[in-house]
């Protein structure tokens, strides 16, 4: 099944090459989760601060468990700081 990898500040380094802008479509295993796609484009797990499913977050506790439908979007950003 495809899902859409949206991926925003460094992490965006790790999208598939030749993508465009900050979004890919991918393939996923039907079973697949949010810990397995962060696994399979390389992102470092404690990179993925805030991961969220078609706009719902999504637990650190959870992304081993959730699974996809087709065309479901998952977004991810990393840590932030600000002052």
């Amino acid at each position: 099944m495809k899902i859409t990898v949206k991926l925003y500040a460094s992490l965006a380094d790790h999208l598939p090459a030749g993508t465009k802008g900050n979004e890919a479509e991918i393939e996923v295993a039907d079973d697949a989760t949010p810990a397995q796609v962060i696994a399979t484009l390389g992102l470092p797990e404690k990179m993925c601060h805030l991961v969220l499913l078609n706009g719902i977050y999504v637990e650190p506790s959870a992304r081993h468990t959730a699974t996809f439908e087709d065309g479901d979007a998952l977004a991810m950003w990393p840590p932030v700081a600000g002052g």
